[in-house]
């Protein structure tokens, strides 16, 4: 009896251990340049941006953080250097248990940062990397609408304004497409509750239903859960 309940507790123990390690994120790098600054690991929690927590540098690049989480989310690494400028100075990431490295430089530390270890961050990259060329052409339709010459031809006005509309329309359903195709993944109710909030609910229950579990039980599967009720209770 004696080695047995021995054996539970280091049964327990062991099982503890692993839990911990299993809702556990270690995010290290290096931001190539910098001799001096500090940067903060951030989230948003309640609509709030809150610092977990925060490293100052001096003469070296190298950072380390540790956090538990109950679910892959979007954190955010931001920068204060001395030079009193805050613009391209938060990376936005997608975080997960385990651990993900991210290099960048102190001079573009967002648009030139690496960030590896996150599968769920991989999605996020390739989502966006459509969006942007969506975005893209929506803005150079919105410039071209600002030519006189365009602007002078009723008819030349609304070609261009149908063609946005088909653009606007094309990545709404690419966002919606991609979230579905993705309901094993974080990513999905992530897209839905950020991109898409607005779509018919019939879509968004649909989306929901076909989370997996985990994904559902997750952050941003619970929000988008929280969204459909609140739908369904302003209905009459």
């Amino acid at each position: 009896m004696k080695y047995l309940k021995t054996f539970l507790i280091t049964t327990l123990l062991i099982a503890a251990c692993s839990g911990d390690k299993s809702s556990t994120m270690e995010v290290s790098g290096t931001v190539k340049g910098l001799k001096k600054g500090t940067i903060y690991l951030q989230k948003v929690d309640d609509s709030t941006l809150v610092t977990l927590d925060s490293i100052a540098l001096r003469g070296n690049g190298d950072f380390q953080f540790t956090t538990s989480l109950e679910s892959p989310e979007i954190f955010y690494l931001y920068l204060r250097k001395e030079d009193q400028n805050e613009v391209n100075d938060r990376i936005t990431f997608f975080g997960e248990p385990g651990k993900i490295t991210i290099k960048t430089v102190w001079n573009a530390f967002d648009s030139k940062a690496v960030i590896e270890g996150s599968s769920t961050q991989k999605e996020l990259e390739e989502y966006r990397e459509v969006m942007t060329r969506f975005n893209t052409e929506n803005l150079e339709q919105l410039k071209a609408a600002n030519n006189p010459e365009i602007l002078n031809d009723p008819a030349a006005l609304d070609s261009l304004q149908k063609a946005n509309e088909k653009s606007i329309r094309r990545s709404y359903l690419y966002a919606l497409n991609y979230a579905m195709g993705h309901t094993g993944s974080h990513i999905a109710p992530f897209i839905a509750i950020s991109e898409v909030s607005d779509a018919n609910s019939k879509f968004l229950d649909s989306l929901y239903n076909s989370l997996e579990p985990q994904v559902a039980h997750g952050k941003y599967g619970k929000a988008l859960k929280r969204l459909l009720e609140e739908r369904r209770a302003e209905q009459p």
